[in-house]
């Protein structure tokens, strides 16, 4: 498991995240075209999301702020993320 440099918090991917679970982007690890995807979607470094729902293998439904978005796993995959242990989500 890598560590995040800024704090000990372990970086992990998004995919492996815990249903309720709060977490913060810290970097995406695939292509130009995944990158411009998930910024369309405001999912951007330092973004907070909460797991609402995990798709037993199949995705994830996340919220961003008011805002709902379902990923595939193997997108959620390539997005690692800290946990985040403050419970307001920006």
């Amino acid at each position: 498991m890598l560590m995040n440099n800024s704090n000990t918090s372990p970086v992990f991917p998004l995919g492996m995240a815990g249903e309720g679970e709060i977490v913060k982007i810290v970097s995406i690890i695939g292509g130009k075209n995944l990158a411009k995807r998930l910024m369309a979607m405001g999912m951007v470094e330092d973004t907070q999301l909460q797991i609402l729902q995990r798709q037993k293998g199949t995705g994830l439904v996340l919220a961003r702020g008011e805002t709902r978005l379902a990923l595939g796993a193997g997108m959620a995959n390539k997005i690692l993320v800290v946990p985040v242990y403050d419970t307001q989500l920006t």
